[in-house]
């Protein structure tokens, strides 16, 4: 089998990405210690949101600024694994990472905030990821985006995006955008989970591949092209994404259905455990505080 050397540093890893996201830490940083004392309501920078900040930004370039991108022009499971990590890992944790000030002054920009208010709404922010996500997946759009460098690069963002949303009325810590609470989480989160099952069920027990991108020798050299230089690629004289493993296109495609329901399942197992928590620790909160209460009056006489 042939390795990932062929393809060259600049395709295996995407230095202007790189870049990008290089100047995006530094503007965050930046932002939160240094000019943080420009605005007012501002609060102090905290080790725990710089870290998450910087495992996110590591996260995005892993998974699609290092050969893993490359690979999941090559193996479906591995484009899965892509999808998972781009919607259900890094929204959730930048989300934490950056400090409510922060938000307060993006959702003061009235287009910012109008459409975080009509778009994380718990319903709409469901259908709205989960549509994207299924249509996403659909081989005949999957092929035409993924034949496409600009409209694969949009389509990309969009879904990160939209996954932001998503995952905002479960996480978020600000009280005036808290939307939901204790069981309705809960049901939230089961809701998320039944939505994404159908696009998960349809690759796992799909009798045949489904996309042409990783099966067809002619859209598969078209995509490789866009990811690698289509210079670049003519000159190596690739067949086909089997000359890089072992496995079968259709075990490949059901492989990636399979990992990607794992992997969604743990995130969400995960996120139900700390909206128990926070849901029991409050419940504890607010019974002693009524217990004081009730006993303060007593007390006084």
């Amino acid at each position: 089998m042939l390795t990932l050397d062929i393809f060259g540093f600049k395709a295996l890893w995407s230095p202007y990405f790189l870049l990008i996201l290089l100047l995006f830490t530094a503007g965050y940083f930046v932002l939160t210690t240094k000019y943080r004392n420009w605005f007012p309501d501002s609060e102090p920078l905290t080790k725990t949101q710089g870290s998450l900040f910087l495992l996110s930004i590591i996260l995005l370039y892993a998974i699609k600024g290092s050969p893993v991108d490359l690979l999941a022009h090559l193996m479906f499971w591995v484009h899965m694994i892509q999808m998972a990590a781009l919607v259900l890992v890094v929204p959730p944790i930048l989300i934490i990472s950056i400090p409510n000030w922060v938000w307060r002054k993006l959702f003061s920009i009235s287009a910012i905030g109008s459409v975080f208010k009509v778009l994380t709404k718990p319903l709409i922010a469901l259908i709205v990821f989960n549509g994207l996500f299924s249509f996403y997946h659909v081989p005949i759009i999957f092929d035409h985006v993924m034949q496409n460098g600009w409209l694969h690069a949009i389509y990309s963002i969009l879904l990160f995006v939209v996954a932001t949303f998503m995952w905002w009325p479960l996480l978020n810590q600000l009280p005036e955008h808290e939307t939901l609470s204790g069981l309705k989480k809960v049901g939230y989160i089961f809701a998320d989970g039944i939505l994404l099952t159908p696009a998960c069920a349809l690759i796992i027990f799909a009798d045949t591949p489904m996309y042409a991108t990783y099966s067809d020798p002619q859209v598969w050299g078209q995509v490789m092209s866009l990811c690698v230089g289509s210079a670049n690629f003519d000159s190596l004289n690739l067949s086909g994404p089997e000359l890089f493993s072992s496995m079968s296109l259709l075990h490949d495609q059901q492989l990636g259905g399979v990992l990607m329901k794992i992997i969604q399942e743990i995130i969400y197992g995960v996120i139900l455990g700390h909206v128990f928590f926070e849901w029991y620790r409050k419940d504890q909160a607010d019974t002693e505080q009524e217990m004081k209460q009730q006993l303060n009056p007593l007390l006084i006489k």
